[in-house]
């Protein structure tokens, strides 16, 4: 099965994603500053959006911003254009952390990268290949990625999970 996603609703969903989690991490007390570096071309090559820095230390984020909370699954990406044979963010992100957000209902799910990547990579063909196609001009191009059970990824992974609607 391919869904058809438009460039701006897919947009939409990354600016959500991004403003919701830029503050929530603003309200946390260990949060020192936040920096977005989306449209930094060196943080874009590594596929990184924020740099969170704590009193402890200085985290590279990668946000994926998902309106399919329903379907139970997380989307990681494989291939992000099937027709250029681009790599998939999820495999060549250099963040530390992975943050998986829902913008309905508000769930972020934090994992930790590499080590999410080396298991999922060890168990791919456990999983569903699906594809989004985006509408391009007169063209598109697809997405491919994995359906992977949030239920499988709680119970064999560490991974923190935050409800973001409910004030702290």
């Amino acid at each position: 099965m391919t869904r058809s996603i438009s460039m701006a609703s897919g947009m939409q969903i990354a600016q959500q994603a991004t403003a919701d989690i830029t503050t929530w991490l603003n309200k946390l007390p260990q949060t020192q500053k936040i920096t977005n570096v989306e449209n930094e071309l060196v943080y874009q090559k590594i596929d990184v959006d924020l740099v969170w820095t704590t009193k402890k230390s200085c985290y590279k984020v990668e946000i994926k911003g998902d309106q399919w909370h329903k379907t139970g699954n997380f989307f990681f990406e494989t291939k992000s254009n099937r027709e250029r044979a681009t790599p998939g963010c999820f495999l060549y992100t250099e963040a530390d952390l992975l943050f998986y957000y829902f913008v309905i209902p508000k769930i972020l799910y934090i994992l930790i990268m590499p080590e999410t990547r080396h298991w999922f990579l060890a168990n791919i063909q456990r999983f569903k290949e699906r594809s989004t196609t985006t509408p391009v001009g007169n063209g598109f191009y697809t997405t491919v990625g994995k359906l992977v059970p949030i239920e499988i990824v709680l119970q064999e992974l560490e991974v923190k999970r935050y409800n973001l609607d409910i004030p702290k």
